[in-house]
């Protein structure tokens, strides 16, 4: 699985709407409702969390991954040391991390490219990208069919 910035994950890409994905994967295992309506999927296969935006017509528009195998720039970010990971990002210009901790997570968050990588013990555990909102304060959003 790769991480194409500011467009998806793998065949992901926001914007589609979820008979979209399915046709890509299939039934999810799980399927639930947000405090704000948003429709959450769960693909355990691909340990993927997929959220489609009630206010924007329910299309896809924010992933979270825990996969050991997803790749960012051609690299495997899940299991390693979060410095690490920052510097080989700030090569792809990925310089500026905003830091959040909680109990023992740390979330580092890139706006430009509206990513979270979150750590625990220092090592990446978990990816969360997000669809880009453009200087309009509207979704950019990304799949055509």
């Amino acid at each position: 699985m790769k991480i194409n910035p500011k467009t998806g994950i793998d065949k992901l890409v926001f914007g589609m709407l979820q008979k979209d994905v399915e046709e890509v994967y299939g039934k999810p295992d799980k399927t639930s409702t947000d405090e704000d309506g948003n429709r959450i999927l769960q693909y355990n296969k691909q340990k993927i969390r997929l959220t489609f935006y009630k206010d924007e017509d329910f299309r896809l528009g924010y992933l979270i991954t825990s996969n050991p195998e997803v790749l960012l720039f051609d690299k495997k970010i899940i299991g390693r040391p979060i410095a690490q990971v920052q510097k080989e990002l700030e090569t792809a210009g990925w310089a500026k991390w905003e830091k959040e901790e909680f109990d023992t997570l740390e979330n580092f968050f890139n706006e430009a490219n509206w990513t979270i990588l979150q750590a625990e013990f220092d090592e990446v555990v978990k990816v969360e990208i997000g669809a880009i909102i453009n200087d309009k304060d509207e979704f950019e959003w990304k799949f055509k069919k």
